[in-house]
């Protein structure tokens, strides 16, 4: 190991983020726009309100049993790269950058998608203000340069507030999520005092097109979207101000209350029915043909609890969840390439830090640079890679599950040798799921994510030689 190489594994973060940060950075990025709008799209369409419910709750145990192996390695690793570190320490080299590179490419699409969301706000809750200037059509999205330069100036914005420094951008993410869990709590409460909620409005329990088990395991398969995030509580551990055996409760805490925020909203969307319909059913199923805030059912539902005021608090709401995954997933990315990068599988000048500010500056130049290219294409053809990113999440928790079965063996602790293995079926399942078309479950990629997804694998397997050629 020549003398730079030495240096560069010496190079250490600043020890500033406290529990709350933490907390804050995991549930910031598990919720976001997906949240406010599924309900309308996908978990009322496919499971209904006891449907959802009952997969989310099973999601989130799943969740939880991964979350225990993440601690069990945080432990023993309390260093920047969370995944990355346990595969090599455990696997080695290649198995480790095979882990990374997936999982990075989880966060990479994450960021931009966050950022692009804005957009979306715009849309449909302030009347379009972005959508002016120049447009073009991509795979039937228009794409407006005022969105666009939203986007741009988002990331540019936020990369800007996650150089200067870790303590700074977790007291904002925490800032995000107070705002966050306040504006649906706000609708929550008025949804209990008043009489426009009502149980039976709840019937059908399940969607009465689809099979109860099939819409429940429909649900439950996309958990490893739905729930990532707070998997970037490893990602950020060499930064801890506090013991790493902490972090288990504060993962689990941040998937309990992301599995109830998407109960929350999905319940009080099919309990609140709009005038002219009389069942959640016969409303959710005429929300394709609608058009304005009807056509998201979520924000209708606020609207006819507390009139604009409700549509207000999600907006905060939806807004502080999008900016706070920017936050989010632009630390979680950017330790796990500066992880990388210090032990010499990226290039070293992912590994530079801020002389001042001591994060990863050109890590996080890096992201936005990168991310700055999707809103040009529009939300279509971002859906394609985002889609695929859910198996990255997937290859994440497997590997981490994988490496907590080989530590627990040697330490004979069979509680987290049991949890291992659960976690290797459960991303194994997952990784089927995407990969495999299952009749009724709609849960595999479309053709453009598959082709995606080879490009990233020729990308990854270029980029991994490319950097051994260069270390020689």
């Amino acid at each position: 190991m020549n003398n730079n190489q030495t240096k560069n594994k010496d190079i250490k973060l600043e020890r500033k983020l406290s529990p709350i940060n933490v907390w804050a950075l995991a549930f910031g990025c598990i919720i976001g726009w997906g949240a406010f709008v599924m309900p309308g799209n996908t978990f009322l369409c496919k499971a209904g309100p006891a449907g959802t419910a009952i997969a989310m709750s099973m999601a989130a145990l799943i969740m939880i049993v991964i979350a225990l192996n993440y601690n069990f390695m945080v432990v023993r690793f309390p260093i920047a790269g969370g995944e990355f570190n346990y595969v090599q320490k455990t696997f080695g080299e290649k198995n480790a950058f095979v882990c990374s590179w997936f999982l990075g490419l989880t966060y990479l699409t994450i960021v931009p998608l966050n950022a692009t969301a804005l957009s979306l706000i715009g849309r449909n809750l302030m009347g379009g203000v972005f959508q002016v200037g120049f447009h073009y059509t991509v795979a039937g999205y228009d794409v407006y340069m005022g969105e666009v330069m939203l986007a741009i100036v988002a990331l540019a914005l936020f990369a800007w507030l996650s150089i200067r420094g870790v303590k700074f951008s977790g007291s904002f993410q925490t800032g995000l999520v107070i705002c966050l869990v306040g504006g649906v709590s706000a609708v929550l409460i008025a949804a209990l005092c008043q009489g426009k909620f009502t149980m039976s409005n709840l019937s059908p329990a399940y969607h009465p097109g689809t099979s109860e088990l099939s819409g429940i395991l429909a649900v439950v398969a996309i958990a490893p979207w739905a729930f990532v995030g707070f998997d970037t509580i490893p990602q950020a551990a060499e930064e801890f101000n506090f013991s790493p055996a902490k972090s288990r409760w504060i993962m689990v805490l941040s998937i309990l209350f992301g599995a109830a925020v998407y109960v929350i909203l999905n319940t009080i969307t099919a309990a609140v029915v709009p005038d002219g319909y009389s069942t959640w059913t016969e409303y959710i199923d005429a929300v394709p043909s609608l058009n304005g805030m009807m056509s998201l059912p979520t924000f209708h539902a606020a609207y006819e609890l507390l009139g604009s005021w409700g549509v207000a608090f999600l907006g905060i709401s939806v807004s502080a969840a999008i900016l706070s995954g920017l936050i989010g997933f632009y630390m979680g990315a950017s330790r796990l390439l500066f992880s990388m990068a210090r032990e010499r599988v990226l290039p070293v000048w992912f590994g530079k830090i801020h002389e001042v500010h001591k994060t990863p500056v050109n890590a996080i130049l890096f992201i936005m640079a990168v991310s700055m290219i999707a809103p040009f294409f529009g939300r279509t053809a971002l859906g394609w890679i985002v889609n695929m990113s859910s198996l990255g999440a997937a290859v994440g928790y497997g590997y981490t599950s994988a490496a907590a079965i080989r530590f627990a063996k040697k330490e004979h602790n069979r509680p987290i040798f049991f949890t291992g293995v659960l976690g290797v079926l459960f991303s194994l399942v997952f990784g089927l799921l995407l990969l495999i078309p299952i009749a009724g479950l709609d849960s595999s990629l479309g053709k453009e994510s598959y082709v995606s997804l080879i490009v990233w694998i020729i990308l990854g397997i270029f980029f991994y030689f490319y950097t051994k050629k260069d270390e020689k």
